[in-house]
């Protein structure tokens, strides 16, 4: 818990106050943190990670704030993923029987969202899903979680016990930025695309509606 606590919390909070040092005398600048759906909806067998982006959330809100109130312009985004097929899944500590896995479904890592720093972007309908759920229905979804949770995490393929992990130290070589889910990863996402589109989505949406009261306005002068 400690060592998952050191580097995927607070190795948030040193990156964010060593960008801070720079960004703040030129007041400008963006900061993007990489959240998870696992920063609102928990889930079984991730109690540390968990807690860590749950750590992160709670210290980006507090962060925002701050500079709110010293009216600088830095903005900082948290972004919530969904599960992706990174590598991590091939070099991560777990003590379960077979291979784990993201909980499906899968997306590849991909898109900027520094070009749309608004305050949160959540990235696809399984994190937009969590969220609300854990608003919602968080009793039913304790149930839920821990009945299909488990499997849920785990291939049919075993898990060799003493494969190397990189819980202590990073391991050798380039992995990449894409796993092994590569046959089951979607590439993109109607919802972030939806979310990140909004200015012309509305302005689209007030167009149509124009039209309509003309029409009908039209329509009933004709009368």
């Amino acid at each position: 818990f400690k060592r998952v606590m050191e580097v995927t919390y607070l190795g948030y909070v040193h990156g964010t106050l060593a960008a801070l040092r720079r960004m703040l005398p030129r007041n400008r600048g963006v900061i993007v943190q990489v959240g998870s759906a696992l920063a609102y909806r928990a889930i079984p067998l991730q109690s540390a990670y968990c807690a860590a982006k749950h750590a992160v959330e709670g210290f980006t809100e507090s962060l925002r704030s701050e500079l709110f109130h010293d009216r600088s312009r830095v903005r900082v985004t948290m972004v919530q993923l969904p599960a992706l097929n990174t590598p991590q899944f091939q070099w991560i500590k777990s003590r379960m029987p077979r291979h784990p896995q993201p909980v499906p479904p899968i997306f590849q890592p991909t898109g900027s969202p520094a070009r749309h720093p608004r305050r949160e972007v959540a990235v696809g309908w399984p994190t937009v899903k969590a969220m609300i759920g854990e608003k919602v229905i968080p009793g039913l979804l304790d149930r839920y979680l821990g009945r299909v949770g488990y499997a849920a995490q785990q291939t049919d393929g075993a898990v060799q016990p003493d494969r190397p992990n990189n819980l202590w130290t990073s391991l050798p070589g380039d992995w990449g930025a894409h796993g092994v889910f590569d046959d089951r990863a979607r590439e993109r996402s109607l919802q972030l695309w939806l979310t990140t589109h909004r200015p012309w989505i509305w302005a689209l949406a007030a167009a149509v509606l124009s039209v309509l009261l003309s029409a009908s306005r039209t329509q009933a002068s004709g009368r």
